[in-house]
């Protein structure tokens, strides 16, 4: 055997050039890791929810039809029934999640040092009025003051999670009130509805009249409020 020949039998077999590439071409084609199944369930969720507040808004709660809120939300009208079980408990969903947060943020904020009873009335006055009554959360009370009286379960979900709230609310910062003698008349903390008709007043009006007499519902509050604990001094 020559020298040469020698040489090449004692050489080990060559690598493949390819192989670190191999590696990484086998890499990136592993299949991706499986979506998560809860997020794409809360996804739809959210879809279907975001669908029924524009059919009910749009058609009103007796007129909307899963069909139309399913094809809307892009999903089988089937899909719909492994998160709600009928309109009622998805239009009880939308109050939950669109109007029971906001309660409980108004109502959930202590107040700050030194501020007046009125001062705080006010700002949930205007809080109320920019988050509801001009936003479609007004669009939905308006459908259960409409609607109410025909689904009195619906009536009775909005009464519990968010009327009876605002009114134990409203009348805790009366008797605050009544107690550093900002307010002198006693009898309104047996009515607290008094307090917050403006508010309710100014949702009615925006959906009604407003085309023909655009109201400024916080300047109206504000005349209210003078009727209750005097008008403002001014310097």
């Amino acid at each position: 055997m020559t020298n040469e020949a020698t040489k090449t039998a004692r050489k080990s077999p060559p690598k493949p050039a390819n192989r670190r590439a191999g590696a990484r071409v086998s890499a990136s084609s592993k299949p991706p890791p499986p979506s998560n199944r809860a997020e794409r369930a809360a996804e739809r969720r959210g879809a279907i929810i975001e669908a029924a507040m524009d059919e009910f808004i749009a058609r009103g709660f007796a007129a909307t039809r899963l069909d139309d809120i399913a094809k809307r939300a892009g999903v089988a009208k089937g899909t719909i029934y492994l998160h709600f079980k009928d309109k009622e408990s998805m239009f009880e969903e939308l109050i939950r999640t669109a109007i029971v947060p906001l309660i409980s943020r108004l109502w959930g904020t202590p107040p700050q040092p030194g501020a007046s009873v009125r001062d705080m009335v006010e700002g949930f006055a205007k809080t109320f009025i920019e988050e509801v009554a001009t936003t479609r959360r007004g669009d939905l009370v308006r459908l259960i003051v409409a609607e109410g009286p025909r689904f009195p379960e619906v009536a009775d979900f909005y009464y519990r999670e968010v009327v009876s709230r605002g009114l134990t609310g409203m009348r805790a910062l009366i008797e605050l009130g009544i107690a550093r003698g900002e307010i002198q008349h006693k009898n309104l903390a047996r009515f607290p509805q008094i307090m917050v008709a403006p508010a309710l007043i100014a949702v009615i009006w925006q959906s009604l009249f407003s085309k023909h007499a655009p109201l400024d519902a916080l300047e109206m509050f504000r005349v209210h409020l003078d009727l209750i604990f005097g008008e403002r001094k001014t310097a």
